[in-house]
């Protein structure tokens, strides 16, 4: 699977939110686009990524 631009192995299918513990992202704080398509963060638990897919994540940061 590709995460942001880069090659990762994923061992078996995972709920989306699992993956995003697993690297140490809080889903409350990204947005993530599935192959294209925009998961809404309702969805984190219920999608499932296989290692075909490709994510890209972005992380809010605030700051000023």
């Amino acid at each position: 699977m590709h995460i942001n631009g880069e090659e990762k192995d994923l061992a078996s299918p995972t709920a989306l939110s699992e993956l995003l513990t697993q690297l140490d992202y809080r889903a409350a704080f990204v947005a993530v686009e599935l192959n294209g398509t925009i998961v809404k963060q309702a969805d984190f638990g219920s999608t499932t990524i296989t290692d075909a897919d490709k994510l890209e994540i972005v992380s809010f940061v605030g700051g000023g």
